[in-house]
């Protein structure tokens, strides 16, 4: 398509000579605008991507794809209902957990919180929890007076393996002068990262049975979370579920209606970042037309002559894409690489920047994680590059048109 003469034009016209910089360094510019648009926008989806993939895994991690909740009243029997509910295909894990609201006091620091209580096998199930214990064992998760505690809690409240915490719940006992909230001191027996600040401030640990006697229920649970093989084909289990238990004092929900909210806007986040930062892209594209008018300008007499030596017009409409897609080329082909490079090297890259200039960039109280996640999703940076690709050669077709409609005879009458 492209012959050995206009390959030449056109990398001598890529190449600046004395007089003729000018319109090279718009050119050079123009790459590098195209480079940094690509770069960013792969960089802020494969952020993107990893925000939404670690919350999810973190949230569904901690609290199930789906649980099961008593109407108005904790469940009874859980121990044949989860049994039943792990007869269901798909589901890999049904944890009984009685759960009450607490005020929690060690000192002088006092905070309100959640008793989560679970057995010990459960615990261990759990890999977003048992696989981020920082202190302790959960070996000694067990007796009437253990708790575990969250890295974030155990930092405010100065608590260490071994430490009294106590615990305040609402639900007491009914006595002449009223109810009586219960109030009992437990010790810390391990602490954890969970990865999720709210829930390593807030929550407290507890070995089910002790747990049911704090929160007065005796032989029943709040809920039974369950994990299944797939998060995102939960529907089909959620159902499944639903018909095997089928008793209208239990309700069955799935994450994408307890979560779904959060993770939605999560989505439309991601879409919108996507619009906005193609801008960048159309704006480098439009600084290609720029400089191939400035080099169709400045070409005119070059122009004239080539026509008059018998260049035809789709030999110089060629010779001008061929500079246009040089420059939206190479800009795409350098910025998909540095967007790729500074993915797979983001973590390092934040904490030299943290050392650097000692601030925290990334504070899990308002971000949720405690990390910058990224996650490289072929088909996008694939997309990214197509779209790069277009915008730069469309932005290459009026420049090259103008240039092939030049009149010789005009272009050379005033030289």
């Amino acid at each position: 398509m492209f012959g050995r003469f206009e390959r030449a034009v056109a990398g001598r016209y890529l190449r600046a000579r004395r007089g003729e910089r000018f319109v090279s360094i718009i050119a050079v510019f123009s790459l590098i605008g195209i480079a940094l648009g690509v770069a960013t926008l792969i960089i802020v989806m494969a952020v993107m991507n990893g925000f939404k993939a670690d919350l999810m895994n973190r949230f569904l991690g901690l609290n199930g794809d789906l649980s099961v909740f008593g109407l108005g009243q904790p469940i009874t029997q859980y121990e044949d209902t989860a049994a039943a509910i792990r007869q269901v295909p798909g589901v890999r894990q049904a944890v009984p957990i009685a759960e009450g609201t607490v005020l929690m006091q060690a000192g002088s620091y006092s905070s309100g919180g959640v008793v989560r209580g679970m057995t010990a096998p459960d615990l261990k199930g759990l890999t977003a929890l048992s696989s981020g214990l920082e202190a302790g064992s959960w070996a000694n998760f067990e007796g009437d007076d253990a708790v575990a505690v969250g890295t974030t809690l155990a930092a405010h409240a100065g608590l260490q393996v071994g430490s009294k915490v106590t615990l305040l719940s609402p639900n007491g006992q009914a006595t002449p002068f009223g109810t009586m909230p219960r109030i009992r001191g437990y010790h810390v027996v391990a602490i954890f990262d969970a990865g999720v600040n709210d829930y390593d401030s807030s929550v407290v640990l507890m070995p089910l049975a002790s747990a049911q006697r704090f929160l007065l229920m005796p032989n029943a649970v709040s809920m039974i979370q369950i994990s299944t093989a797939d998060p995102l084909t939960v529907g089909p289990v959620t159902r499944a579920i639903a018909q095997r238990l089928q008793d209208p004092r239990l309700r069955v929900l799935d994450w994408t209606q307890s979560n779904n909210a959060f993770l939605g806007a999560v989505t439309v986040e991601q879409n919108v970042m996507f619009l906005i930062l193609t801008l960048i892209i159309l704006v480098a594209a439009f600084n290609v037309i720029s400089s191939l008018i400035m080099m169709v300008k400045d070409k005119t007499r070059d122009i004239a002559v080539l026509r008059t030596l018998g260049a035809g017009r789709g030999a110089i409409m060629r010779i001008f894409l061929m500079c246009g897609a040089f420059v939206g080329v190479s800009g795409t082909m350098a910025g998909t690489a540095l967007g790729i490079v500074f993915c797979l090297n983001i973590e390092r890259i934040r904490v030299a920047l943290q050392k650097l200039t000692g601030t925290n960039l990334f504070n899990p109280e308002v971000y949720y994680l405690e990390h910058l996640p990224a996650k490289l999703v072929w088909s996008q940076v694939i997309e990214v590059v197509a779209m790069a690709l277009v915008l730069s050669l469309l932005a290459t077709l009026y420049p090259s048109w103008r240039a092939a409609k030049t009149d010789p005879i005009e272009a050379l009458r005033h030289e």
